[in-house]
């Protein structure tokens, strides 16, 4: 009989750089790797964060992208929960006075409490260490355990020289909200030791229930391999009508597809759902094996990352093509001889078309949101069809909150990002399901489906700046002198000509928001001029950097008349004014931004 695993407590000494952003803790791999501890002391700051009575007799869900250090990571995080409590919650020395089989257990600790006695505790990790950040928070709801561990960076490059990156999600399938995240940042601050059971090994590649001994109360300590596509692909068949996808998609007149995984995550769920179940030729999907590095790519499904995919489509032998990013939970929406669909345009035709989606006929639609930065093209059908409109601040935590109160069903950001209230995530493979299903009801191209929303609509030209690695202190000090600058009363009645235009300053401030669900006010979420017709002009320093900032412009412009113009070309105008008022150029050195979506 093997001895019991013995687990150990570390000391150790703090970073003062582990505060999670938008999308938790993201780092260059280098700084996992190299920086003693650093990698255990944010997984320790997560454990400790929840209370040991809520971790014992817990569930927690672990997966990953699969990128370059994924698998290190997890081992872990493993043997760390299993040294932190995620386990029976029944003391052994009081085993004995235990009711076995009953609702409620006695047992004292500290002091004496009485409560439900849980299910033995058990680590739900994917098989191959692999799970989308869609599917982690399908399992976190339906296995109703007390949050996941998901180890992503996102869109971000993968690899030794690349990005590695870990967030916690909460019970209900989202990110962590602000008092999540700022009590594991004061933990990671002050935190002097860890512990850890090093000796546990767990085989990833097999499915089932691995069980383990250990040397200490929290016993027994159980881990499930689980394959992660089923179960998020069961809540696919529960959304969508597969029978009429099926028929679209391999029918008599099925319409051709291209598919790119982007050597992601989300591979195996594209092969699953798509080609195996819905009928799509295996040809369909490509870059569907997931890979360390992403296969040299940048997995990023924006023109300029996905340039071979939107190639590939403008010889018109597909109608339709999309792609996915690392992790799974972004998309982007090609049509015909590669006609891009604007994320921001994305979520406003798919709220237009809601109820070619089954699951929106039985439940009902509660209200429609978007990030500020985002267009106002959703606005345009909340208010057609009476629908409540919320506008908050990027990150889908703000979502997940209004989701969790039942005042939102659909909602979408320029990132790339669209979703429903079946997850409290972005979902990049629901949103192709999305349009495909507008695609069997409605029997037209994407182009003219499109066509058709502005003719009825109008249309919001919008388009996104980056400005990468810049340096910290030009892009703060930028942004603090461009807010007092708006703050001043007189900027409000300024006029900037370019050329023909005209645009006057109707508005200008830093976005504040006040959550309607626990009133909870989130400040300084980005600098706006808005102007007289509706256009705006948008600055925001990313939150998700690893190395250097990224500050970012966004320019919205409307227009109900002219709306079959190139958009580059519309907001143009807006564009220069934008980089004036900003001297954005002249502080950085800069001749341009590093990418244009």
């Amino acid at each position: 009989m093997d001895s019991p695993l013995r687990v150990l407590t570390v000391p150790t000494s703090p970073y003062p750089d582990q505060r999670p952003g938008t999308n938790g803790l993201r780092r260059k791999v280098r700084v996992f790797q190299t920086r003693r501890n650093y990698l255990h002391n944010f997984i320790q700051s997560i454990f400790s964060s929840i209370d040991l009575r809520d971790r014992q007799g817990s569930t927690v869900v672990v997966g990953g992208d699969g990128r370059f250090f994924n698998q290190t990571a997890i081992e872990v995080v493993v043997q760390m929960a299993a040294a932190n409590g995620v386990s029976d919650p029944v003391c052994v020395n009081l085993l004995n006075l235990c009711v076995h089989g009953a609702t409620w257990c006695v047992c004292s600790h500290t002091h004496t409490h009485m409560y439900p006695r849980p299910q033995v505790g058990r680590l739900i990790v994917g098989h191959h260490g692999l799970m989308s950040t869609p599917a982690s928070s399908c399992v976190i709801r339906k296995s109703k355990a007390i949050g996941g561990i998901i180890l992503t960076a996102s869109r971000h490059p993968a690899g030794p020289d690349g990005d590695f990156g870990m967030k916690f999600n909460s019970a209900n399938g989202g990110p962590a909200n602000d008092a999540v995240t700022n009590k594991i940042y004061q933990i990671s601050r002050t935190i002097e030791e860890f512990a850890i059971c090093p000796g546990l090994r767990l085989d990833l590649t097999t499915l089932g229930k691995q069980t383990f001994d250990l040397e200490n109360k929290f016993k027994p300590f159980t881990v499930e391999i689980v394959d992660s596509v089923e179960p998020y692909a069961n809540l696919m068949r529960n959304i969508f009508d597969f029978a009429a996808l099926k028929e679209l998609l391999s029918g008599e007149n099925h319409i051709k597809i291209r598919l790119d995984a982007m050597h992601g995550v989300l591979g195996p769920y594209v092969k699953r759902i798509l080609c195996e179940e819905l009928g799509c030729p295996a040809n369909s999907a490509i870059n569907c094996v997931p890979m360390e590095n992403f296969g040299g790519q940048h997995p990023d499904p924006n023109l300029l990352y996905a340039a071979d995919l939107i190639d590939s489509m403008r010889d018109g032998e597909c109608d339709f093509g999309a792609a996915f990013d690392g992790d799974g939970d972004r998309n982007i929406i090609l049509g015909r001889h590669g006609v891009f669909v604007t994320p921001s345009d994305s979520v406003a035709v798919i709220a237009d078309n809601i109820f070619c989606i089954p699951y929106f006929q039985h439940s009902g639609v509660r209200g429609f949101a978007r990030s500020m930065p985002t267009s106002a093209a959703l606005d345009r059908v909340a208010k057609a069809t009476k629908i409540e409109l919320y506008e908050t601040p990027p990150g889908w935590k703000f979502f997940g909150n209004l989701m969790d109160a039942g005042r939102l069903s659909l909602c979408g950001e320029e990132s790339f990002g669209t979703s429903a209230d079946h997850l409290r995530e972005r979902d990049g493979l629901w949103a192709v399901l999305a349009w495909l299903s507008i695609l069997a009801y409605r029997r037209q191209s994407v182009e003219d489906i499109l066509k058709d929303h502005w003719l009825k609509y109008g249309r919001n030209y919008f388009t996104r700046y980056d400005y990468d690695n810049i340096d910290i202190d030009t892009a703060c000090e930028m942004m603090e002198d461009l807010e007092l600058l708006i703050a001043d009363k007189s900027f409000a009645k300024q006029r900037f000509a370019v050329e023909d235009k005209i645009y006057k300053v109707e508005k200008a401030d830093n976005f504040e928001y006040t959550d309607p669900v626990d009133s909870t006010i989130s400040r300084n979420q980005g600098l706006r001029i808005i102007f007289s017709d509706g256009s705006r002009i948008i600055y925001r320093l990313s939150g998700t950097c690893s190395d250097g900032a990224t500050v970012r412009i966004y320019l919205d412009s409307y227009e109900k008349e002219h709306i079959f113009q190139d958009a580059q070309v519309v907001l143009a105008p807006l564009a220069t004014i934008a980089v004036k008022i900003s001297q954005l150029h002249l502080r950085t050195g800069r001749n341009g931004p590093s990418v244009i979506t």
